[in-house]
């Protein structure tokens, strides 16, 4: 009769308390990816803002060794984690070195992306990645094929560096030879460049950044950083192999690079024109300051979040320009926020195959699927969704004008951080919306439904169809 044995074989040295428990972690995770990656992607989201949350609470977190209240603390973590910029209390002068610091390290983690985050650890530390995780990695680094999302976390891992690393290059010597002493030069550097690759706009200095209005030495280094941040890690990559031999073109190295430089170039142009004699804004400066200036918050609205210009201060049509831009954010899988670049630009193609009467949406000699041209509207829908309910509560809970909380709650939602200056004066209620806000703005309406779904409904029985009168 054969004997089943159980347990550890008497030739393996038995496994380490730390072993078992790191096991039991890893099979609670690779379940729970298995069965709902969202919900993975929730929970890892919320641990982490929690974990920032704490920090930002201790007294040394704050510059004057005062307890920072709760809500303030929350809406800074999140804004970081989600790389947003919005903040409530100064960045320059309420934090410490400690608390810039933690700041800091949020948006890193914030910009690479919580999960793909967990996926390299777990490359680390488990020396390999199952099916699950990949699945996982694959989702939020928006990866075509499985086998790519090694790829693709290199190519985030390198790139983010390098860019980093070029902006800290760019801005330090800079920093100091305009009198700030080394140590806080290289700090300064070291912040706005992360905070600039990955698309968050804090600002660590009190003065803020409408210092550097006509400062080329200052906003030439971030915008570049911020635009190729907000291009997204697959599409980098995409371009990368279409410049290799045999070159490999696909729509995503060309319909979001193309559909990014038209709205970049409609933001400079449209900007300019409406604040050219604004004399708030750029009315005053010279031609060369102007067309600087406008250059630099074109880029800003794709999800950058700094302001050399008074947005309070701007005409009524330019932040009604930049409520749009806001909205259509930056690349898929990048650090951008919004519906995103593709998913406008599918749209725009989906409405011109419908007015030439065309069968297909086609884009670089492809043919789009129509399953992706109904998530793309289901993107739109859900997100339009979100702005409207965040901006009907905070005209019910707060005495600012539909301008104005409009344009914060596009500012939330694109986790842009842009703000016409009402976000410190937010009551407590409002600040939890701008919270909501910014946490379904970075992880996605459609992520965060399917994550809240209890259940999935399949029909074994379809309905005939209809055609109801359309317009």
């Amino acid at each position: 009769m054969a004997v089943r044995v159980t347990g550890t074989p008497s030739h393996l040295p038995p496994m380490s308390r730390n072993a078992r428990w790191r096991r039991a972690i890893s099979e609670f995770f690779e379940e729970l990816g298995r069965s709902s990656p969202a919900r993975l992607l929730l929970i890892v989201f919320t641990a982490m803002i929690g974990v920032f949350t704490a920090l930002l609470s201790l007294p040394i977190a704050a510059a004057d060794g005062q307890r920072t209240p709760f809500v303030d603390a929350l809406f800074t973590a999140v804004s970081a984690i989600c790389v947003t910029g919005l903040v409530t209390v100064d960045t320059g002068t309420h934090w410490s070195t400690f608390g810039l610091v933690v700041i800091m390290i949020a948006m890193k983690v914030g910009g690479l992306g919580v999960l793909t985050l967990a996926s390299l650890l777990g490359l680390s530390v488990l020396r390999s990645m199952g099916l699950a995780q990949r699945l996982i990695a694959a989702r939020e680094t928006r990866a075509e094929q499985l086998a790519e999302v090694g790829g693709v976390l290199r190519t985030i891992v390198i790139t983010s560096t390098a860019f980093e690393a070029a902006t800290f290059v760019a801005l330090t010597p800079y920093m100091i030879v305009t009198e700030h002493g080394l140590g806080e030069s290289l700090f300064l550097g070291l912040f706005y460049a992360i905070s600039a690759f990955n698309n968050a706009g804090f600002v660590p200095e009190a003065a803020g950044t409408a210092q550097y209005l006509a400062d080329p030495f200052f906003t030439v280094p971030v915008g570049l950083a911020v635009a190729v941040g907000s291009l997204g890690f697959p599409v980098i990559l995409a371009v990368a192999r279409a410049w290799r031999p045999p070159p490999r073109r696909s729509p995503p190295s060309q319909l979001t690079p193309a559909t990014s430089g038209v709205l970049l170039g409609a933001g400079w142009l449209g900007l300019l024109l409406m604040e050219w004699a604004h004399p708030a804004t750029l009315g005053e400066h010279s031609v060369g300051t102007k067309l600087l200036a406008a250059a630099f918050a074109s880029v800003m609205p794709r999800s950058g979040g700094f302001a050399t210009l008074d947005i309070g201060q701007m005409t009524g049509e330019s932040r009604l320009f930049i409520d749009l831009l806001m909205f259509i954010g930056g690349g898929s899988g990048s650090t951008g926020g919004g519906i995103k670049v593709t998913t406008f630009a599918l749209l725009v193609l989906s409405i011109w195959a419908e007015i030439r009467g065309n069968p297909d949406v086609e884009a670089f000699g492809r043919r789009i699927p129509q399953e992706t041209i109904r998530q793309a509207i289901g993107v739109l829908v859900m997100s339009a969704a979100v702005v409207f309910a965040a901006t009907f509560a905070l005209l019910r809970i707060t005495p600012f004008t539909l301008d104005q909380t409009l344009f914060e709650a596009l500012s939330a939602f694109g986790t842009v951080g842009l703000s016409t200056g009402i976000t410190p004066d937010l009551s407590g209620p409002a600040k939890y919306v701008i919270i909501v806000c910014m946490y379904v703005g970075r992880l996605g309406p459609m992520t965060l439904g399917a994550a809240l779904a209890l259940r999935q409904r399949s029909r074994m029985v379809r309905l005939p169809h209809e055609r109801p009168v359309v317009g």
